[in-house]
């Protein structure tokens, strides 16, 4: 339907309305125009207005006619059934059908702007040389690239140029407010645009900015949120005064209780609160709830802070160039500190204040804690815990993403190539500093962090069990896939035509688990040419993310291989039935340590502070009537069938093999 001018007539009715107009000639409305809707407006500039012939649906069930009053409207146009009430200033701006906006200041596109698309924040590390450029299609993975290979120049270039191409698609001089948008008692919203569904309430302040909502994952921004030079993607929610400048948030992101941040990225599915984040790089899960929280100038992933954790990086004399990493996983202490530059492998759990730079990229599931001014690690006994294997579950479970396109690639397994290769790593490199100690001695030292001379042994056997866990599970899930099989020679076949060279290493880029190979490839198809726009470069890595089971299973061929010194072609049946009972104890072991672990919650010391006003008994009633019971307890009861689980999937393969021909 087209846009007319209006009749003599209903200006002059519009102006007994009390509103006025610099031109009504700029005027456009489409029919049925109702004048009635509009009260108490000034128009200025080019103005074009829809259809206003319904109620909007306010909080609190309040109803209320659609159309425009109290505002001033300058080079806007507005959609059928928006709702404009008390805008002082409402200036250049495309506003969709269905928007709600009432009791704001001043919201306005002040020139051309790409709506802090471009904004170029100094993550990891303060000192800049790691710039990431913001954009709304930004995901963990581009990111990663951008901050951590900065060695590769061509790469950089590439990359930043295709993120200049795609910002200037998204600058213009007029900003959008999307369909069925929400935006109320907000003093001031420049440069700002706002993507569908999303719903702004009292927000303290906006500025040069985009709002990535969708009908699928709308976005909130709530009371008295700061938030300058940042971009919010869909289904995040930021509230109760957070603080935010030259920031990224991912999708499904959560801030809030005065959290403040600068210089920072949170991917998806991360929670902030209370705390303060500077030049932080948080890949997907980054957790920090507490007020005392302090994350600077580091790499998170899948991590959880404890209350009080804090990192330096003010032992310098050019500026505060140091920075630190935690790989997936990583879990801090309440009061922990770590001094970087520092590198903590995947899986770790940090208690305590280290003053020591050290590398445990090779040792997951540590723990690392500080023994009379000393920072000891005891490698794979964060294995057999039930936070572990909690966050292991967990994650997947609490992806809160609902937009239909889905940013950032994310891989959720605890045992991988990935985890597995650093393990024989970082095992050969313990063996090798344990035999090379002089008699007597008591520690060792791996990477400027101290290790037990005794404790390499019992790790090496923990370590030991995670790689039979791994190889198993492989097997049988080959296996499964081999159900239709009817001889020996197809399942041989089917195992060892599919094979890598040799046992390379793989990467976790921010939460895709992947051959550093792959990875290779990638840039170097980027650099020259072959990924030739966003899209291109997510659709790429995307192909990559899907190959994870054939690249997995590839893997792992090569190190049954290895390990058990004969080609997988010629495998025999015994040795797969040894695989698969091998997997089955282990595993079963490995969750009854996991059970000894999740029991410890249950004993008397746990029980100190229940039945503060009776006896024994009340206190055993008490702690029953609040935490339950050891056998009733919904992770124990999942951990039991499991144990189910395992016995049935290996007796099934066992039988499975014993029926070939």
């Amino acid at each position: 339907m087209g846009y007319r001018s209006l009749s003599e007539a209903e200006i002059e009715q519009l102006r007994t309305q009390g509103c006025c107009a610099d031109d009504w000639s700029r005027i456009q409305v489409k029919d049925p125009f109702i004048a009635e809707r509009l009260r108490n407006v000034a128009f200025s500039g080019d103005i074009t207005l829809g259809v206003f012939d319904k109620k909007v649906l306010l909080p609190g069930g309040i109803e209320k006619d659609c159309g425009i009053s109290c505002s001033h409207v300058h080079n806007c146009s507005v959609g059928d059934n928006a709702y404009v009430s008390n805008v002082a200033a409402l200036a250049n701006y495309d506003i969709a059908d269905d928007a709600a906006i009432e009791n704001v200041g001043a919201m306005r596109v002040t020139g051309a702007t790409s709506f802090g698309n471009g904004v170029e924040i100094d993550v990891l590390n303060e000192a800049g040389g790691r710039t990431l450029k913001i954009f709304d299609q930004l995901s963990a993975q581009m990111a990663y690239m951008i901050v951590f290979y900065r060695h590769n120049a061509k790469l950089i270039d590439t990359l930043n140029t295709m993120i200049d191409t795609y910002v200037a698609t998204r600058t213009a001089s007029r900003g959008v407010i999307g369909v069925k948008v929400r935006i109320a008692n907000t003093p001031v919203i420049t440069n700002v645009c706002v993507g569908a569904f999303a719903q702004i309430e009292g927000a303290s302040c906006l500025e040069e900015g985009t709002i990535q909502s969708c009908r699928e994952a709308p976005v909130t921004i709530g009371t008295g949120v700061f938030a300058k030079k940042f971009i919010v993607l869909s289904g995040s929610k930021i509230d109760q005064s957070a603080i935010l400048e030259k920031c990224f948030v991912g999708q499904s992101v959560k801030i809030g209780k005065q959290y403040s941040a600068e210089n920072s990225a949170f991917f998806c599915n991360s929670e902030l609160f209370h705390g303060e984040g500077c030049s932080v790089f948080a890949g997907p899960y980054t957790v920090s709830h507490h007020k005392s929280s302090l994350l600077i100038a580091g790499f998170f992933s899948f991590y959880n802070a404890g209350s009080g954790s804090n990192q330096s990086n003010h032992m310098y004399k050019l500026g505060p160039v140091h920075q630190g990493i935690l790989e997936r996983g990583t879990k801090t202490g309440s009061f922990s500190y770590l001094l970087w530059p520092s590198r903590v492998g995947p899986f770790t759990n940090i208690i305590g204040k280290h003053y020591a730079n050290f590398n445990t990229s090779d040792l997951p599931f540590s723990v690392i804690s500080e023994h009379e001014g000393r920072s000891v690690c005891v490698p794979a006994m964060n294995m057999f815990t039930v936070g572990t294997r909690r966050d292991s579950m967990k994650w997947p479970a609490r992806d809160g993403r609902k937009d239909p396109v889905t940013l950032d690639l994310l891989h959720f397994h605890v045992w991988s190539p990935f985890i597995i290769g650093k393990i024989i790593r970082g095992l050969g490199r313990l063996q090798e500093l344990s035999q090379g100690a002089r008699e007597g001695q008591e520690y060792i030292n791996f990477n400027g962090i101290s290790i037990q001379k005794l404790l390499v042994k019992t790790s090496g056997k923990y370590y030991e069990m995670a790689i039979k866990m791994f190889l198993g599970d492989c097997v049988l899930r080959k296996l499964d896939a081999l159900g239709g099989s009817s001889s020996f020679k197809e399942v041989q076949s089917a195992l060892s035509n599919d094979m890598a060279g040799e046992l390379s290493p793989w990467l976790d880029v921010n939460g895709l688990l992947a051959p550093a190979s792959m990875i290779t490839d990638f840039v170097n198809r980027t650099v020259e040419g072959g990924v030739k726009n966003i899209q291109d470069f997510h659709s790429q890595l995307a192909a990559i993310h899907g190959s994870y089971d054939r690249e997995e299973w590839k893997w792992c061929a090569k190190l049954i291989e290895i390990r058990s010194t004969q080609p997988l072609a010629t495998i025999t049946t015994v040795a797969l039935t040894t695989l698969v009972n091998e997997w089955k104890t282990t595993a079963l072991k490995f969750n009854n340590m996991i059970l000894q672990d999740a029991l410890k919650e249950f004993n008397a010391d746990t029980k100190l502070s229940f039945g503060f006003d009776g006896d024994e008994a009340v206190r055993d009633a008490d702690f029953t009537a609040v935490r339950g019971t050891f056998e009733e307890n919904s992770f124990v009861k999942s951990v039991k069938e499991d144990c189910l689980k395992i016995e049935t999937r290996a007796n099934k393969a066992v039988e499975f093999l014993s029926g070939l021909s």
